[in-house]
């Protein structure tokens, strides 16, 4: 059996497809894998570090801006998805795939619509709370559509083809218990541990506010704290922290890290995450019932992290604070008001965990395998 699969933009594009493309390798060792993507995008990196073939297609983004400036940047962009089609095809000839899965990002629509047009089984996979422009393209022209809450279904013109199947989640969050991972991390005294990050490459803004709620919390070190500032990040997060007279020599329960490498162990130890609402996080939050304080970035297209942030908060795991709103007083009052209230974090982690969805992957194999 051929698959393609096809994606891009973000890695939280690309991981469900990783995650899907491992699953069927598994159940099918004679799988034969192609990714699509674009050619400069972050998806060729990560799908060629995972050792799976990869073909490029030049495709651009849409905006749904009006301005003279976004109708420019679209007329170039139908221009080289006009190119894309006939790449597609060329792709599709020469690999004769079974089926095609596209995952997210706008370097999905010529592949997913093209193979559809040819008679080539079609899936499309969205991890947000509400469709980005690719999916509702590829709309129409899906015979499938998995999304990840039942909530998602409103949103979509033909409901009948949409699957509730979750995002797929890494085996190894739940290689450990709770109690197993807070040993591990050495933060089993009975005080909460909080952990908090905005992305591999930080964010400035939200880590000089990271750095003042570390400083309240040096006062008395309620909760334990490991905090990923990113690479971007490090380094003032330590200034910012010494300019307040605060030395994490002297404070061991709070930490500062460049990156979180062991990010299963410490997930699953969390007892409260602060974070922004990316759709990777979102199903790891949900999968493992942790409930979060999340600062949706305001940078993404159609506003598309404040929506999975308000999906959770409306079913109640989650406070959702604006980054217009937010500081470092507000983080911890915010974090001491959920972690001090057994009642409300237990309730919130209920919440989160009724959304949870941890067989993701079996269930879009499942999904595709109905279309095969």
């Amino acid at each position: 059996m051929n698959v393609i699969f096809t994606c891009g933009g973000t890695a939280g594009h690309v991981n469900p497809a990783l995650a899907l493309a491992g699953y069927m390798q598994e159940r099918h060792p004679d799988l034969r894998v192609l990714f699509v993507g674009t050619p400069r995008g972050m998806e060729r990196g990560l799908i060629e570090k995972a050792g799976y073939d990869f073909r490029s297609i030049e495709v651009s983004s849409f905006q749904r801006s009006l301005s003279p400036s976004g109708i420019a940047h679209n007329v170039k962009s139908l221009k080289n998805l006009a190119l894309a089609g006939s790449r597609a095809r060329a792709i599709l000839r020469d690999f004769r795939p079974d089926l095609v899965v596209g995952t997210g990002g706008y370097a999905s629509y010529p592949t997913v619509k093209a193979a559809a047009k040819m008679g080539i089984p079609t899936a499309v996979h969205e991890s947000n709370a509400v469709p980005g422009l690719t999916t509702e393209l590829l709309e129409p022209y899906a015979g499938r559509i998995m999304v990840g809450f039942e909530s998602c279904r409103q949103h979509y013109k033909h409901p009948e083809k949409v699957a509730v199947t979750g995002t797929p989640v890494r085996e190894d969050f739940f290689t450990l218990t709770k109690e197993a991972a807070k040993e591990k991390l050495g933060v089993n005294d009975g005080r909460p541990l909080i952990v908090s990050f905005w992305g591999s490459l930080g964010a400035s803004g939200m880590n000089a506010q990271m750095a003042d709620m570390l400083a309240l919390e040096a006062g008395k070190e309620p909760f334990h704290h490991i905090h990923g500032a990113g690479k971007s990040g490090y380094a003032a997060v330590l200034k910012a922290l010494a300019e307040k007279g605060v030395d994490l020599k002297d404070h061991p329960s709070l930490q500062v890290r460049e990156y979180i490498y062991d990010m299963a162990p410490v997930m699953r130890a969390a007892d409260l995450v602060i974070c922004r609402a990316g759709a990777s996080t979102v199903s790891e939050l949900t999968a493992l019932g942790v409930p979060a304080i999340m600062v949706p970035s305001p940078y993404v297209t159609n506003n598309h992290q404040e929506k999975n942030a308000r999906a959770l908060e409306t079913h109640g795991g989650v406070e959702v604070l604006l980054e217009q709103d937010s500081s470092g007083q507000a983080l911890f009052q915010a974090a001491a008001g959920i972690l001090r209230d057994d009642a409300r974090r237990e309730a919130m982690a209920s919440a989160m965990a009724e959304l949870g969805i941890r067989d993701a992957a079996q269930r879009i194999y499942e999904t595709v395998q109905e279309l095969l």
